[in-house]
Parts: C-alpha cells; structure tokens; sequence
C-alpha cells in the first residue's frame, strides 16, 4: 500500500513541493511509528461525530434525508487512502536528515517498539473504554513521581494542542468543503469558520489537557519510570522536538483532506436533495370533504413526539489517534 501511494504521489504531483527528506524516507518513519495503524483505528467513529456535530446545529435544522447525507458523505471522506498521500508530504516537508536518523534509532529500539506497541493497543481500544479512560473512569495505578512525568510529556508532545488544532481545522475544512460541493461561493466561509474556532481554541485546551494526560498515562501504564524518562529525552531533544512537529503536521493535513472530502462529498449530496425539491411535483390539495374546518385543532399523528427536545452538542470528538511521540 506504502509502495501504491508513493508512486501515486511521484507520477501525480499532487503535492507538488520541495521536501526536506524524501517521501521514501518519510514513509520508512511512518511505518515505524505505525501511525496508520493508530489513524484506521479512529476512522469508523467519525462519521457519527460528524453527524452529531451537525445534528447539534440548531441552525441548521437538518432534515432525515439530510442527515443521511452526512453519514454517507463522512464514511466516503474518512478514509485512511484519502489520509495517506498528504499526511506523508507533510510528515516529510517537515523532517531532516539528523531527525530520521533519531528517531529512527529510537523507534526501532527496544523502548520505542514497546511504546508503539502500546500507542496501537490504546488506539484499537475502543472508543466507549477510550472515553472512559478521558474521563479518569478507567485509569492505571500512578503517584506523584509519574503524574509530575506525565505533565512533562503531554506538554512536550503538544498533545492536548494538535488535538484541538485538528478538530478545529478539520471544522474548517468540513465548511469549506461543503460549500465548494454545494456551488456555493466559499468566500468569507473558511474566515467565519476561522474565527468562531480560534474563540473556542482556549477552552478547549483547557478541557482536554488533564483527559490527554490520563490518556498518556494509561496507555503508558506498562512503562517504567525509567523508561518514561527516557522518552522524554527524546522528546524533549532537538530532534524530538522536530519529529514532534513532524506527525502533528502529518495528522494536520491528513484530517484536513478527509474533512474537506468530507465537505465535498456532502456539498454534492445537499444540492441534489435540493434540486430534487425544487421539481418534485406537489401533492394535490385534499377534497374539499376533507379538508380540516378553519380554526380545527392538528393534532400529531401517532408516535409523534408531543415535547421535542433540541439536540444537544456532544463536545469535541476524542483524540483521532495516539498522542505523537
């Protein structure tokens, strides 16, 4: 797949642009820090987030056919080919020799093959155990000591802030995208999308940061304290630094496409349920022998909700992967 996606990317030009390191090389990285093993795994709860994430919009008011939309539109947009291609480019754009060499040697050693195996392990936990992990629901045996070296990873690893990122940007990308699929003019639509993201970037982070610890901790559980220490050597190296830089780039523009996907996919759908609309013939009055008295009472018809409640907002999705390392 790694073979198919590159030759894609060199025969294509898609994301034509000068790297740092080539996407081989990038690719080899990649492989080790088996991030698409721990992106596939997020995948198929997307779709209900970005159902719920529509559902909750009072504004929008969608209907069922509509709703349906987004679910078919989110399954045909989050796709790990549709991530693959430009998280690769980025991942490489932001890499350099001495980094690929580090990190290298740090995933192919014994700490790094037990730390990606345990980013895989929580990634293929499930999303319900997930949420309760966030939630400090399920948490692993800790003291002072680790809490103080888990602080010093989530930050090192900018966890909690490429997660809000993400989720933002892939708003972002979602609204632009629907409007480019709709025909509509997308002018002050990535600007308006831009700013209400950018007034809730604060509280954001602010509510994930101790879930995205709890997150580290528990998938870490396994680890020493000397081995966590030494992890964060790494990560807190220049080298560290920039391979960290280098996969929340690489999860940035993944998510990115498939929101954009996502919104394309959608926009397309929206506009032929209109158009559909529009030349649907209308249904003929009723006889004049049924028709209701003026001023008669409506009541609903069976099963028929008498006091509809407005959705409500679910919150942010949980983290769409294993925190970068």
């Amino acid at each position: 797949m790694i073979r198919t996606v590159l030759l894609m990317l060199v025969t294509a030009n898609v994301y034509a642009g000068q790297s740092t390191v080539d996407i081989e090389t990038a690719a080899k990285i990649y492989q080790g820090a088996a991030i698409r093993e721990q992106v596939r795994a997020s995948l198929g709860a997307m779709p209900e987030h970005i159902r719920q994430l529509f559902a909750a919009d009072s504004a929008a008011k969608l209907t069922p056919p509509q709703l349906a939309a987004v679910d078919a539109a989110a399954v045909r947009g989050f796709r790990i080919d549709v991530f693959e291609a430009p998280a690769l480019q980025a991942f490489a754009d932001h890499l350099d020799p001495t980094t690929v060499k580090k990190a290298d040697a740090f995933l192919t050693s014994d700490l790094g093959k037990r730390m990606v195996a345990a980013d895989v392990a929580l990634a293929n936990f499930g999303e319900a155990n997930i949420d309760k992990v966030m939630s400090g629901e399920i948490a692993a045996p800790s003291n002072a000591k680790r809490d103080a070296i888990f602080d010093k990873l989530e930050r090192a690893t900018h966890s909690t802030e490429s997660t809000v990122q993400i989720f933002l940007s892939m708003g972002e990308s979602v609204a632009v995208g629907t409007a480019v699929g709709s025909g509509v003019g997308i002018e002050g639509v990535a600007e308006r999308a831009r700013k209400s993201g950018e007034e809730s970037r604060a509280s954001l982070e602010e509510n994930m940061r101790v879930p995205m610890r709890r997150f580290l901790a528990y998938g870490y559980r396994d680890l020493s304290d000397s081995d966590l220490k030494h992890l964060l050597a790494f990560l807190e190296s220049a080298s560290g630094q920039r391979y960290v830089d280098a996969y929340n780039a690489a999860m940035g523009a993944g998510y990115d496409a498939m929101g954009r996907r996502t919104g394309e996919q959608l926009g397309e759908s929206l506009r032929e349920l209109a158009q559909a609309q529009m030349t649907a013939p209308r249904e003929p009055m009723p006889p004049a022998s049924l028709a209701l008295p003026h001023g008669a009472p409506v009541h609903p018809g069976p099963g028929a909700p008498r006091n509809p409640t407005a959705p409500t907002d679910s919150g942010p999705p949980p983290p769409v992967s294993a925190p970068p390392k």
